[in-house]
């Protein structure tokens, strides 16, 4: 769904109905940062914080960011610190407060499941972020965008809150990498043994399934079979890229996993992109599933993240048959395919995406690349051409990239305004199925709630 799309609010929603709740633990610095800056009128982060294990970690960052009353108009936020590989110790502590006051706000008052999602793509973030949310209990880790093969180990050792690291991907690499983080020199130590959440990898391919579930270091609880209709990122289709007379990329037969191999693997899993109708949970459930993964449906749900006027003007757009969902072969600055939302003011529109400044202060889907034996830079193709050419990029790979860093936030309200004015103009995303979406709109005109989605799905 996008960044803080999935919020705590509808984790907590769905949870309370018996099944799995999951917030975006997509770039939480960035939004608990913000919406202290914002003033957290109703307190419900600075609940959540008071409850962190560490209370002078949390002091820390409350007093970095917090403003009572909030931001004066006009006047930008703070910036909360880049994801690097060599990580200071204020950005590891407003890791580990924002995930854990994410997952805490939605478990907290009910007895329901939490699980977080994350991307393989961000592993600057992974350590400190499975942390903070282990802390607060988390229930499960989602992951996907890649291969995320480290984890199921990351997350035994981050329960008995031991020293860890991943391998971090770096181009042109001469040598390894590694992100990691040290919970008993972060937090001092002393506390007690935290649950290890179960592990569900979110993948596209049966081959990859098969792969992780050779060894016991690589093999998941489960998996999400998740196909190209899914909103956000998507796997690239198979072979050569192809797009059509609209500029989409063509997917076909190959990019669909063969489930009946996934079912051999002998471990349970749900299928995601596109089912999102009663039909769709009862097929997948006849093909082995335990169940389905639902985002499009939740995205427009009364206590999802997303803006009032733009789940509005998605709603109209559906009520109406004319919202387009279009998946952009050079969004994304990771060069996967990322479905966008066509509406009115938004980075969709060609003219809205060229008033944009182009630059890169967010920077989560920065990627390191080696600048000489031992020494890591970053770079993004969404950054100005200029910049990024001069660290090694490409032209081609800057053309048509957006900003998804500013587009995202902004859809909840947290985007950036700028000491010239500028506000960042946001970027939504759906799914391309809109089926269950239109129907359960027929049953409900004004919009429905998370618990009206669920009612929906399981009948």
């Amino acid at each position: 769904m996008g960044v803080a799309v999935s919020s705590w609010q509808l984790a907590s929603a769905v949870a309370q109905t018996g099944q799995l709740g999951v917030v975006s633990g997509t770039a939480l610095d960035i939004v608990i940062a913000r919406r202290l800056q914002d003033g957290d009128l109703d307190g419900d982060v600075r609940r959540a914080i008071a409850h962190f294990p560490v209370p002078s970690i949390a002091k820390h960052v409350l007093d970095r960011y917090f403003l009572p009353g909030g931001r004066a108009p006009g006047q930008p936020y703070v910036p909360a610190p880049k994801l690097s590989i060599d990580p200071t110790v204020k950005a590891d502590e407003l890791s580990l407060v924002a995930n854990f006051a994410e997952v805490w706000l939605a478990k907290e008052g009910h007895d329901g499941l939490i699980g977080i999602n994350f991307l393989e793509k961000v592993q600057m973030a992974t350590p400190s972020a499975a942390y903070g949310a282990m802390l607060a209990g988390v229930d499960y880790v989602l992951m996907g965008a890649g291969i995320p093969k480290e984890i199921p180990a990351l997350l035994d050792q981050l329960a008995a809150h031991e020293a860890c690291s991943i391998s971090l991907k770096v181009d042109g690499a001469t040598e390894e990498y590694t992100i990691g983080i040290d919970p008993v020199a972060l937090t001092g130590g002393g506390l007690p043994p935290l649950k290890r959440p179960m592990f569900l990898a979110i993948i596209s391919a049966h081959v990859l399934a098969a792969h992780l579930a050779r060894e016991d270091y690589t093999r998941p609880d489960g998996f999400v079979v998740e196909g190209p209709r899914a909103g956000g990122h998507n796997a690239p289709p198979r072979g050569r890229l192809v797009l059509d007379d609209d500029g989409q990329p063509v997917f076909g037969p190959r990019d669909d996993a063969d489930l009946a191999k996934v079912a051999e693997v002998g471990l349970p899993f749900w299928l995601a992109g596109g089912y999102c109708t009663p039909e769709h949970v009862t097929q997948a459930q006849s093909v082995g599933a335990a169940g389905v993964q639902v985002g499009t449906l939740f995205a427009l749900s009364a206590e999802s993240g997303l803006q009032d006027v733009l789940r509005e003007q998605l709603l109209s757009g559906l009520a109406s048959g004319s919202l387009e969902v279009r998946t952009d072969a050079l969004a994304s600055p990771t060069g996967f395919p990322f479905k966008v939302a066509t509406l009115p003011a938004t980075i969709s529109q060609p003219e809205t995406y060229a008033e944009r400044p182009r630059l890169c202060d967010i920077g989560h889907l920065r990627v390191p690349y080696e600048r000489s034996p031992g020494t890591v830079g970053y770079r993004c193709p969404s950054e100005p051409v200029h910049m990024f050419l001069k660290k090694g990029g490409s032209l081609e790979a800057t053309v048509g990239r957006k900003c998804l860093c500013n587009g995202l936030t902004s859809n909840v309200g947290l985007g950036q305004t700028r000491k010239d004015g500028y506000s960042e103009a946001p970027l939504v995303t759906l799914g391309v199925d809109l089926e269950g979406p239109a129907k359960l709109l027929a049953s409900y005109p004004n919009g429905w709630t998370a618990a009206q989605a669920v009612g929906y799905l399981v009948g």
